[in-house]
């Protein structure tokens, strides 16, 4: 699109008070005012023919696949000219959704060769689907007296995750960490209890591995080994509702869940295990299939950044039964939700008991750090003992959920938000060797 700018407007404006004046003391000599319409638009045309031209330009971008919450990320840029002059100066701006704080025009000069390569700052305001909506260009001819504006249409979706730049090498840590001790130096074998193969007893070895029956066979002790188990279910069910969108230390709880299942999932996917996302508030929302290989990991992340926030209360009946009728084998299901009273849990605690039946389900909630600290400040004052006492009776409630919920054979999950993926992993990985999936 061409179009004046505001030099050619104004020196189009400097010869009215000429045409005013020959309109009327000289009639006759209107052939002036004429041309001097016909100049400045000869002037513009000229500009417009000799300047950049619109057909010659391109717009290249290379979008990172992933956004991070809380960060910066760059989205890099080139702008070039394919033949022709190329502007002094370019003013380029990029148009993004809601999700991205907005981005100001910036004006570029200096250029290597035909291009100019620029770099727009991405920083996200929210966990969701950020949108790379067009790019838009403009520059003036060499005159300066026509402006030419150039819409390049990106139509780029981009999830945004929790900031989990450190999840890799957390749960690389974690999992060497762990790896090192307990475990038989034997590749693929030692922890389950699918038979493998027999193989001659060596020191070393656990004597109740020994195959009494075969070695009196051969007539020398003979060992059995196992391999270890994988392909496991793994399901994260995160409650989206209101109560997981509230913030916790300045950070939804939603996001601080998603943070720690991330976690989860590149251990679970480099241990060999299948994992599902599956996200419910009052109705259910996302439900993935079953991921497998670390290669997934990529997908787990953009599962995760379509996990809204809401404002409606979780409805566990309707989510939990679908849930439940979506798999077909036993599963280690994990559930991030929370609780006010025994009164808000009771229909969560029905529902979870249904899937105990043929599952094994892991409860992860957070620390009421806010209602202990009220329950334990040293109160001062008849309105001190009155917060003292309602914030002890919630957390009394808080403990009978949790009780009948272990008395149902689930496993509880109950931490501070700094320690919830390290225990997460511990819990995962204690049911692994347990055997307990």
């Amino acid at each position: 699109m061409i179009s004046p700018t505001a030099r050619a407007i104004w020196l189009m404006l400097l010869g009215l008070p000429l045409m005013v004046a020959i309109a009327l003391l000289r009639p006759e000599l209107w052939i002036v005012a004429a041309g001097w319409i016909a100049l400045v638009g000869g002037l513009m045309l000229l500009d417009a023919m000799i300047g950049p031209a619109l057909r010659a330009f391109r717009v290249e971008v290379d979008p990172p696949a992933i956004l991070y919450s809380g960060g910066d990320d760059p989205l890099p840029a080139v702008f070039s000219f394919t033949r022709g002059a190329v502007p002094r100066r370019i003013e380029v701006q990029l148009e993004t959704n809601d999700f991205l704080e907005d981005i100001p025009a910036r004006g570029l000069r200096g250029w290597e060769g035909r291009a100019r390569p620029h770099e727009f700052a991405l920083t996200p305001l929210r966990r969701g689907t950020a949108r790379l909506v067009r790019i838009w260009s403009r520059w003036r001819g060499p005159f300066g007296l026509v402006q030419k504006r150039h819409i390049h249409d990106l139509g780029i979706d981009i999830p945004i995750t929790p900031n989990i730049r450190w999840v890799k090498d957390e749960a690389i840590r974690l999992y060497s960490r762990d790896a090192e001790f307990g475990i038989k130096t034997q590749i693929e074998r030692g922890d389950g209890h699918e038979f493998d193969a027999l193989r001659e007893f060596m020191a070393g070895m656990d004597r109740r591995a020994i195959d009494w029956k075969h070695s009196a066979r051969h007539r020398h002790l003979l060992g059995k080994e196992y391999r270890t188990e994988r392909n496991h279910n793994i399901v994260f069910a995160f409650d989206t509702g209101r109560l997981m969108s509230e913030p916790l230390g300045g950070v939804p709880k939603i996001d601080r869940a998603i943070n720690a299942g991330l976690l989860l999932t590149y251990v679970s996917l480099r241990n060999g295990d299948r994992t599902m996302y599956f996200g419910f508030d009052a109705r259910p929302g996302l439900s993935s299939g079953f991921l497998t290989g670390s290669r997934s990991f990529p997908k787990a992340q953009s599962l995760a950044a379509g996990l809204d926030y809401s404002t409606e209360e979780a409805n566990f009946t309707l989510a939990l039964s679908t849930l439940a009728s979506q798999l077909e084998r036993r599963s280690l299901i994990i559930i991030f939700s929370d609780f006010v009273d025994t009164i808000s849990a009771e229909l969560m605690l029905e529902n979870v008991r249904r899937l105990t039946e043929r599952h094994l389900v892991l409860f992860a909630t957070f620390e009421d750090e806010a209602l202990s600290s009220i329950a334990d400040a040293r109160p001062d004052t008849p309105e001190d003992v009155t917060k003292a006492v309602i914030a002890g009776s919630l957390l009394s409630d808080r403990e009978v959920v949790f009780r009948r919920l272990q008395r149902m054979g689930v496993q509880i999950i109950e931490t501070k938000p700094e320690q919830f993926g390290g225990t997460l992993i511990s819990r995962y990985l204690q049911i692994k060797k347990r055997d307990m999936l």
